[in-house]
């Protein structure tokens, strides 16, 4: 189809008509859940309950779009409206046919990282750490005190993440030292996401504190999503360690801007 079809940006009832056609999997759960509340941007080429192509654009990571469909000159030209962005996450069998427009197109050089999937469908691997602990909306002043990379995101804000998602912090010294959270949730799934201060990695906290999110998303009846690149050994580690196991890939495609 390429781009004979129309190609638009959407406004909220388009968004939410994207999520209807994206539908429910892992590999979709962050992009469905930025558009039904608002927090993401999106563009479709033809029609949006069927189209050829779409990128959603998450505010919180406005340089990370994801792209949909397998019409490569298709996404290249609704990238091409996307402001800020450096890579693109789109489905393998895509990556190296985009990859190639942008090289040939632009001019610039172009490199591809794998993006893992994993669920959790058996009962979460229980750990404990006597500094990891639950948040509630009484930890909004703690939570939002935190520094920016460990205040979670996903839900607009520190009070909305607290009250309608998961969150599990490490708490030491009155501070918070590692955060997992949903980042993300649809009627079927739940992304989590982890970050731990450098000076407190390998103390075991991301594990501790992504398994007790992880127990808490399976009872509300909801399947834990992981994601990771695949050389990130120690959020890999830390998955394989709850008991994720993979389910799909797909792969960024970066610009190397000089």
């Amino acid at each position: 189809m390429g781009l004979t079809a129309p190609c638009r940006e959407l406004d909220q009832q388009g968004r939410e008509q994207l999520a209807d056609a994206l539908g429910e999997s892992p590999e979709t759960v962050i992009s469905v859940h930025g558009l039904r509340r608002g927090l993401a941007r999106a563009w479709v080429v033809g029609d949006v309950a069927s189209p050829a192509a779409a990128i959603v654009q998450s505010g919180a990571l406005p340089g990370e779009p994801v792209g949909f469909g397998e019409d490569a000159r298709a996404v290249w030209g609704l990238l091409q409206q996307v402001p800020g962005w450096f890579c693109v996450d789109v489905s393998l069998s895509l990556a190296a046919p985009l990859g190639e427009l942008i090289q040939a197109e632009r001019g610039e050089r172009v490199r591809y990282y794998g993006d893992v999937y994993f669920t959790l469908s058996q009962p979460a691997q229980v750990y404990r750490h006597p500094a990891v602990r639950l948040l509630t909306l009484e930890d909004t002043g703690l939570l939002g005190a935190a520094p920016e990379e460990l205040r979670g995101a996903g839900f607009g804000s520190t009070r909305a993440l607290l009250a309608e998602g998961v969150v599990a912090c490490a708490v030491i010294g009155g501070q918070v030292v590692a955060i997992a959270h949903t980042s993300a949730i649809s009627a079927r799934y739940a992304d989590i996401g982890v970050v731990t201060a450098p000076e407190w990695r390998g103390r075991g906290l991301a594990t501790a504190a992504a398994a007790l999110v992880a127990e808490r998303v399976q009872l509300r009846g909801l399947t834990p999503v992981w994601s990771a690149g695949e050389d990130n050994w120690a959020s890999l580690r830390v998955a394989e360690k709850v008991g994720y196991a993979e389910v799909s890939r797909r792969a960024y495609v970066i610009v190397e801007r000089s």
